[in-house]
């Protein structure tokens, strides 16, 4: 099942990139853009081609410009900018919710290729992408066998996580001036600024708002495996923290709090700030995932200080 989720995806956040340049101003070269929307310089070409349809750039090449204001200019709906595999994902945790999913249950690839309305062959692929990590366990003739997720494996999962960001992290902080992931996280921290204002009613907001942030950082040093690692870390934390509603609308506000004191030590380019403000949002991110867990298992979280942090 083919669909158009990417251009409208990346339509949604150009049309944010150009509200941000407002009338009159240069638009990004096609090369920024891919790079800031995270997609081919042929599906930068057709969202391009489409606001110039829509009278809101004019121009061509490198030359393009901001024509009309475009705050009145509607998005695709958030349904429509999720790839299948997404949708999958996203059901297959609401399945998990809902049915209150636990160690040791079967699952079958036919009966959610029909609840999902999708192929067996995409509900394969999806499991198959977590097999290697032992959450998910190929039974033969009895389908997959769901182990579950334990504190030990939080343990393990933060450790390659702590590392694995705190190296993003410190190279966002060396980028050059120049450099559009500089446009793109002043765009995101607009949009935290825009949540922690609207917080009472759009907390539940903020679990696409995190994946995008983290993924900004980590694609500081684009790496396929560090990716394929997030696409796992991901799915357990969103799983997890749906799970544990308590202080949900708390938890989220502090974590924004916390992106905003992330991006601003970013922007300082300070690496001991940079570190500290790195691993001090981790940890409350592990102390969550551990309290869904293993119920207030937080003997291994260890203290935070600039430069001394776990592991070092």
């Amino acid at each position: 099942m083919k669909t158009d989720s990417v251009f409208k995806r990346a339509f949604n956040d150009a049309r944010d990139i150009v509200v941000g340049i407002g009338s009159g101003g240069a638009l990004p070269s096609e090369n920024e853009l891919s790079e800031q929307l995270g997609v081919s310089r042929t599906t930068v070409r057709k969202v391009l081609s489409a606001l110039t349809q829509q009278k809101m750039v004019s121009g061509s090449g490198r030359e393009r410009s901001v024509t009309a204001k475009v705050k009145a200019l509607k998005k695709y709906p958030l349904a429509q900018t999720i790839s299948v595999a997404d949708q999958v994902e996203r059901r297959f945790m609401e399945w998990m919710l809902r049915d209150n999913l636990v160690p040791g249950t079967i699952i079958n690839e036919l009966d959610l290729a029909r609840r999902f309305g999708v192929a067996t062959t995409v509900i394969r692929e999806f499991l198959n992408r977590f097999q290697h990590f032992g959450l998910i366990e190929k039974k033969p003739n009895a389908g997959w066998l769901f182990k579950g997720f334990t504190t030990a494996f939080a343990v393990e999962l933060f450790e390659i996580r702590e590392m694995f960001e705190l190296r993003s992290a410190r190279a966002f902080a060396a980028l050059p001036g120049d450099s559009p992931l500089w446009r793109s996280l002043e765009s995101l921290r607009k949009e935290h600024t825009s949540l922690l204002k609207d917080i009472d009613t759009r907390f539940h907001d903020f679990s696409d708002l995190d994946s995008r942030f983290h993924d900004l950082i980590n694609s500081s040093i684009p790496n396929r495996f560090i990716a394929s690692f997030y696409d796992l870390i991901t799915l357990i934390f969103h799983y997890h923290y749906q799970w544990n509603k308590h202080d949900e609308r708390q938890r989220n506000e502090v974590a924004i709090q916390e992106h905003l004191a992330y991006i601003d030590a970013l922007v300082g380019r300070d690496s001991s700030t940079v570190e500290y403000a790195c691993r001090a949002h981790l940890v409350s991110a592990k102390l969550t995932l551990l309290r869904s867990t293993s119920g207030y298992a937080v003997a291994a979280i260890g203290d935070v200080k600039p430069g001394r942090g776990r592991g070092q």
